[in-house]
């Protein structure tokens, strides 16, 4: 069984020494106070004489195989304590040579990078003393920005990968230390003072529980990715189990809908197997760009003259749930709540402004109350069923509160997780789909709020399918909305390049699908077609292979294989970029046989550079 350990540090204890001050708060005095330590059957426990606990609970995961791990602080001494660290997990003594993380930035999300940890600097001091410390994570409000909050050991000589996702919704860290010997400790949790300028008092009778890590083993790191995914719960909405296709219209009006477009979109749409349509950005505000008046979420009567309900019934009479865009979080500068300075975080004194942008108090029960009525009871009045949430830049390293900046950020990502859960609470069958600029919200305890995410913006480059597989390890593809943006110009191959990359996920369209000639319309009907056959493989199964040469995600060059078993049928979908070859020369080169296989489906053609096909076969021989 894996077990984790935890550990503390308090304000005004020794730090460790060892030139580890500013890279580690792990072996403080704060760890002496605790004179009686129990670690049994998945908990480690430590309390002192004065009455501080600190425990850490591993536990097997009902739906995975993998291992929860929760820890607490609880003060039950007679004087209040000031945290600056607390680990979520803290596993010691791995044997690896290898560590793995997964990048991220804006449209360019998943990249896998690989280090050897020798080349890190990370082997032991010839005395054993000094510290070796690899720390990375992500201070803000975006929690997959520049890294997901995830690391993988890796074993290569005995094939061991041992791999951990944090669920942590603000700033985050993970840190790698050696010491003693060459083996390593992994640890993370709420990013520290150091890293993201926390610290918290607890005061007697008070206790805190650190963001929930996720543990797991395995012989691949696909393997260990997997169990990680399936650990995750997320609340999938009852009217979303069936991997309905979106249809949303951003890369089709660039922020500019109207009543007249929309209807155009639903009459072409309707009757295709398309289930939610939605309407992106630029429904509110009469005064001008989208971007700029965020916030203010009155209806643009010019663009909307009889109020939204009017789209949304259109919508459902011709078969399909009608969705909208919301940014609830955010004001834009020409938004007349920008000057409302009294309900907005603020960081020394003054509105926190980003990029022309400012950001409601979420803890504020007047903001709560505003939202309640802008959003909430929008989406009931007007009949919406889908709410895709957006969220486009970071609050930084923290703000303005009762508490230390890192802290108060904490608490208001908090309060935007409430209100999530709030929606649900009011409206049942919702279907959410998380999106911040893509995919900087692509963290667990997010998804598990959601039906469904924005895999990333990167709706019409290249790279598209690279980062369309590449998260398969992070989230599951079935929350994974991935978009095939058709064109009129689009040839035959351009749309099996596209569509093919939504079999890595779940379905979404956008485009000039209205202006689509009766040979494309064809393509999309055959790949809409093949959705639903695929559709269990996609929701159920396990991405065994994901098989890539990309090195540039502006230029990719070489081909991309993935594979996704369940039960006894395997998905294939595979992409061919620059300088590519055949499908058969790449199984070859990679020696995956497929031979054996009995072929059901097929879709599309990769008979050049930028095309692509997908199948599904049968595993009975």
């Amino acid at each position: 069984m894996i077990g984790s350990k935890a550990e503390i540090k308090f304000t005004g204890d020794e730090y460790a020494g060892f030139y580890s001050c500013g890279l580690t708060m792990l072996g403080s005095s704060t760890m002496q106070r605790f004179n009686s330590v129990r670690e049994e059957d998945g908990l480690f426990e430590a309390i002192s004489e004065d009455g501080l606990k600190l425990s850490a609970r591993t536990a097997k995961s009902s739906v995975s195989d993998a291992y929860e791990v929760r820890t607490f602080f609880e003060n039950a001494s007679s004087d209040a304590v000031t945290l600056e660290m607390i680990t979520s997990f803290l596993l010691p003594d791995i044997k690896a040579d290898k560590v793995h993380r997964i990048l991220s930035f804006w449209s360019a999300e998943g990249r896998v990078k690989t280090d050897d940890l020798t080349e890190l600097n990370m082997e032991h001091s010839w005395n054993h003393m000094a510290y070796r410390v690899e720390k990375f994570g992500n201070v803000g409000s975006m929690p997959v920005r520049k890294y997901f909050p995830f690391v993988a050991l890796e074993d290569s000589t005995e094939h061991v990968f041992t791999a951990v996702q944090l669920y942590s919704p603000a700033s985050w860290q993970i840190e790698l230390t050696v010491r003693k010997g060459d083996a390593v400790t992994i640890s993370g949790g709420i990013a520290d003072r150091d890293f993201g300028a926390w610290t918290k008092k607890i005061s007697p009778g008070e206790k805190l529980e650190a963001p929930m890590a996720v543990v797991a083993q395995g012989s691949t790191l696909e393997e260990v990715c997997d169990k990680l995914v399936k650990a995750q719960q997320p609340a999938i909405s009852p009217a979303d189990e069936d991997m309905g296709i979106t249809f949303n219209e951003y890369c089709t009006t660039w922020g500019n809908p109207d009543i007249d477009k929309l209807k155009k979109l639903a009459d072409r749409i309707a009757g295709k197997g398309i289930k939610y349509l939605v309407m992106d950005s630029g429904w509110y505000s009469e005064c001008g760009n989208w971007w700029e008046y965020r916030g203010d979420w009155s209806i643009n009567g010019k663009r909307f003259p009889n109020g939204l309900k009017e789209l949304a019934d259109h919508i459902k009479a011709r078969g399909m749930i009608p969705g909208i865009w919301f940014e609830f979080e955010t004001v834009g500068y020409k938004a007349k709540q920008f000057e409302d300075a009294a309900h907005l975080i603020k960081k020394d004194g003054v509105p926190l402004t980003i990029g022309g942008a400012r950001f409601w108090d979420m803890e504020d029960p007047y903001v709560q109350d505003y939202l309640k009525k802008s959003v909430i009871d929008r989406l009931k009045e007007d009949g919406f069923g889908y709410i895709k949430v957006d969220y486009n830049d970071t609050l930084g390293i923290g703000c303005d509160g009762e508490e230390s900046a890192g802290e108060n950020l904490r608490r208001k990502v908090l309060a935007t997780q409430e209100f999530f859960r709030k929606m649900r609470k009011e409206i049942p069958e919702l279907v959410i789909e998380n999106c911040s600029s893509g995919g900087h919200r692509l963290e667990p305890s997010f998804m598990q709020l959601a039906s469904q995410a924005s895999f990333s913006d990167a709706h019409e480059i290249p790279s598209l399918p690279v980062i369309a597989a590449n998260v398969h390890r992070v989230i599951k593809p079935q929350q994974s909305q991935i978009w095939a943006v058709l064109r009129a110009k689009d040839t035959r191959e351009r749309i099996f390049y596209s569509l093919c990359a939504t079999f890595l996920g779940r379905m979404g369209l956008s485009g000039d699908i209205y202006d689509l000639d009766e040979e494309q319309w064809k393509y999309l009907e055959g790949a809409i077609d093949f959705y639903g056959k695929a559709a269990s493989i996609i929701k159920n199964g396990y991405t065994n292979r994901i098989l890539s040469d990309v090195k540039s995600y502006n230029s990719p060059e070489g081909c991309q294989l993935v594979t996704r078993i369940f039960g006894d049928k395997l998905l294939y979908v595979f992409h061919r970029f620059g300088n590519s070859c055949s499908f058969e020369d790449y199984c070859r080169k990679n020696a995956v046989d497929l031979h054996s296989y009995t072929r059901l489906e097929s879709y599309g053609e990769a008979s050049c550079d930028f095309s692509a096909q997908a199948g599904i076969y049968t595993t009975l021989v």
